[in-house]
């Protein structure tokens, strides 16, 4: 899964061998042998010429069956590129696995300044990113310190600008305000804001996000951003719920001015 998640990282321009054994921390030949086996079973493909790797049909195959299980993940595409077109910058939805979260889809808007923070299949600690503080900030207290804890050495190890006890505190100034806010921690200038998606009975399925640059995330933008970001959350799980109860987003709070 290391290895899958790696060349799925990389997207149009392939992975390369060297890539993947850095970024897995496995030898050559086991990462060599690995890839091997899923290009035999059509998960992964091998480009003739530049030798890199990309994701094989099989993975299209498989995907297309689990999005009759996610349906969320279809309704997304649309909400997240409106998201892109109206404010400009880059946007995402993110789901939970576990003590993580993934990026799952992301659509750039017109602004010539870019941000790649983030990119379909990248995989944080949950409160790592603005779309993965908004999913912890969501969850219970319990939960929350369950995967601080659970994440505890890989922060330490791979984010340099984080720590538990700040996390912690980030995670009730998202509850205050009703959004996370990354200002600049994972890349330095790559800001970011997030919502959490919950379904009718509270459960945390995810999260919407923008990222722009730090020039573009004044307190008055984020506060636009955070009151546009609510309303395709609510119409998301509106189209996931039909005929439900009205979506659990609590809408944004601007933050008193000094």
């Amino acid at each position: 899964m290391l290895v899958l998640r790696g060349v799925s990282r990389m997207r149009g321009e392939g992975a390369g061998l060297l890539a993947l054994t850095r970024d897995t921390g496995m030898s050559k030949p086991t990462v060599h042998r690995i890839l091997a086996a899923l290009t035999a079973e059509g998960m992964v493909e091998q480009d003739p010429v530049t030798r890199r790797y990309f994701l094989g049909p099989e993975c299209h195959v498989l995907g297309n069956i689990a999005s009759e299980r996610f349906g969320i993940n279809r309704l997304a595409a649309p909400v997240v590129a409106r998201l892109a077109h109206e404010c400009g910058d880059s946007a995402f939805f993110s789901l939970r696995r576990d003590v993580f979260a993934v990026c799952v889809l992301r659509e750039d808007g017109d602004y010539p300044l870019k941000t790649h923070v983030l990119l379909p299949g990248d995989r944080h600690p949950l409160g790592i990113g603005a779309g993965s503080l908004a999913i912890l900030a969501a969850l219970p207290d319990d939960d929350v310190e369950a995967c601080l804890q659970g994440n505890a050495a890989l922060i330490a190890r791979r984010y340099p600008h984080y720590t538990v006890p700040l996390i912690r505190t980030l995670v009730e100034e998202a509850r205050e305000q009703g959004y996370a806010v990354n200002r600049g921690l994972v890349v330095p200038g790559s800001w970011g804001i997030g919502m959490p998606l919950r379904d009718e009975q509270g459960h945390v399925l995810g999260a919407l996000s923008i990222a722009a640059v730090e020039s573009r995330m004044d307190e008055e933008r984020q506060f636009q951003l955070a009151k546009l970001l609510s309303r395709e959350a609510k119409r998301l799980l509106a189209q996931a719920n039909p005929g439900g109860r009205e979506a659990r987003v609590r809408p944004p709070v601007p933050k008193p001015k000094p």
